[in-house]
């Protein structure tokens, strides 16, 4: 599993971006006292669910691998000269 460059600031936006999405999927919304691990986990599970990003092999689903597919799903959908892909 390569490094994405601005991993981290990629998978900022992944976060907001899904989530905006799965309020508009009906979900309610996170309690300020959810911890980014679960919210990480939800999101990734939603859009796996949904079929938007394709699921890790239950061996390597831990918090890291879906972190990173995150920022992968995010990197894709991002038009090819937004400065987080440069």
């Amino acid at each position: 599993m390569a490094k994405l460059k601005n991993e981290s600031q990629l998978l900022k936006k992944a976060m907001e971006v899904a989530e905006k999405y799965a309020k508009n999927r009906g979900y309610s919304g996170f309690a300020s006292t959810d911890s980014a691990k679960d919210k990480t986990e939800c999101l990734y599970r939603l859009l796996v669910n949904d079929q938007l990003i394709q699921p890790l092999a239950i061996d390597q689903e831990n918090g890291v691998n879906m972190k990173h597919k995150l920022a992968l799903w995010i990197a894709r959908q991002l038009p090819k000269d937004h400065p987080l892909l440069k």
